[in-house]
């Protein structure tokens, strides 16, 4: 990093955006790095490059839609470059959109119609309005510390018996009727569709918890929402919006991990790093959607060509060319080397993520030994000797060295050329502009600040 920080083109720029930009950016989390956020100039492959001249190896990829990291191959941009010159947008129907719900369909077992919107958070509140609307209920049920957007039914905070709004500018009616439960607690979720069940409109989940930590599910716990939305008559929505097209693969987590939701919203990776969101399900909720039905759903920009040709021809390229193997590959071997650093130099921190996602926790206890252990992150194996302190909730995760992760362990490795994310809780990602030389050089970096604990 640039060491004269108060002359860096960087904190120029940010001097300069603070009084146009509240906070100086545009989304919270971005103000996050200390003292001031570095400005990116270009994307390199699996780099990025400041405006300061320093290259970092990059593991935000965009917070996950950069699946083939920041060179779109050829396939891809040409299909940008040649929809752009056809035009913007039109507001009216094109053959893209139809064509990239095709794809999805033909690869999400559970989807059978889609809609099209702008952002995971549209897509997210269209599908809650769309269960309410459904159903007749009002009530949902989202996991502690999961994350579906920035809209009034998804920001409340607390438990069953004492909850309200997560932010300023929300009415407290909004916190009556969205009921958090932490995740993996099948008790807790048995409690409130015992007391609230015939009111429950959906319950509203990630495969495994992707803006907190990451937490993988527990065996069996997506059954029980299953089954309990059966017995109830409540819808169970899915938010693959971070873990679609990365986790499993073509058929997404839902495949990997053998759930049957009702309704699932997607974004990042099939916009190929462009804005998007959809909703998708059964034909016979999804046509409860305007105009076939009374739940209203539109936009200007659903379904912009540009879009959908990113997305599309992002998709294709990772059927045809084994994106998945390479990127889970590297996945793996990041997670199996960052296990072996924690053993010697951090024994009390936990290594997650799964597949492309990849995340270590700053938790606070050690287990006894080892042996047994999860070689490549924790899978919430119950025979591993660490099972009872790995992470099952969000809150587990936010009882961890938080602060240690923000003040000095991100500034030490962007000190050394790898780029996270800039707090405990977003995930991170390998891309396939990523090599084994890049896990390498990553590894000696974490092996090089863990360490110093031993000095």
């Amino acid at each position: 990093m640039t060491q004269n920080r108060n002359e860096s083109p960087s904190y120029q720029l940010y001097d300069r955006a603070l009084e146009s930009l509240v906070g100086g950016v545009n989304s919270p989390v971005r103000a996050d790095p200390q003292p001031t956020p570095a400005f990116v100039d270009y994307g390199d492959g699996g780099d990025i490059v400041d405006v300061d001249g320093d290259r970092y190896r990059d593991y935000i990829m965009g917070y996950g839609p950069l699946l083939l990291g920041h060179d779109l191959p050829d396939p891809v941009r040409e299909a940008i470059s040649e929809t752009v010159a056809d035009g913007p947008m039109y507001g009216i129907p094109t053959e893209i959109e139809v064509e990239l719900a095709e794809f999805v369909i033909e690869h999400v077992e559970s989807v059978e119609r889609l809609r099209f919107v702008n952002s995971g958070t549209e897509a997210t509140a269209a599908a809650i309005r769309l269960a309410r609307g459904y159903t007749g209920r009002d009530k949902i049920v989202v996991m502690q510390g999961g994350y579906h957007g920035g809209h009034e039914s998804v920001l409340v905070e607390g438990n069953l018996g004492d909850r309200g709004p997560s932010s300023a500018g929300i009415p407290e009616t909004f916190a009556e009727e969205t009921i958090p439960v932490p995740f993996n607690d099948d008790e807790a979720l048995q409690e409130v569709f015992d007391r609230h069940g015939p009111d429950i409109a959906a319950v509203v989940t990630e495969p495994l918890l992707g803006n907190c930590g990451i937490v993988l599910p527990v065996e069996g716990y997506h059954e029980t929402i299953r089954e309990l939305c059966d017995e109830y008559g409540s819808l169970f929505i899915l938010d693959e919006v971070i873990t679609g097209f990365r986790v499993g693969g073509l058929q997404c987590a839902q495949g990997k991990y053998g759930i049957e939701p009702d309704l699932t919203t997607f974004a990042k990776i099939i916009g190929g790093g462009f804005p998007v969101g959809a909703i998708g399900g059964r034909a016979e909720l999804m046509q409860e959607f305007t105009p076939m039905g009374d739940v209203f759903e539109s936009g200007t920009f659903n379904g912009h060509p540009v879009t959908m040709a990113a997305g599309l021809e992002t998709l294709r390229f990772a059927k045809d060319h084994d994106v998945y193997s390479h990127v889970n590959d590297l996945g793996k071997q990041l997670r199996a080397g960052l296990q072996d650093i924690v053993e010697e130099h951090a024994p009390e921190y936990t290594v997650a993520g799964t597949d492309s996602m990849f995340k270590l926790l700053f938790t606070r206890e050690a287990p006894e030994t080892f042996d047994g252990h999860c070689q490549a992150g924790c899978v919430q194996d119950p025979d591993c000797p660490r099972f009872d302190l790995c992470p099952k909730t969000g809150a587990d995760v936010e009882a961890g060295e938080t602060d240690r992760w923000k003040r000095t362990f991100w500034p030490a490795m962007a000190d050394r050329g790898v780029l996270l994310t800039p707090n405990q809780l977003e995930s991170q990602f390998v891309s396939y502009a990523h090599t084994e030389d890049d896990i390498d050089r990553t590894l000696d970096a974490y092996q090089d600040v863990l360490s110093t604990r031993d000095r």
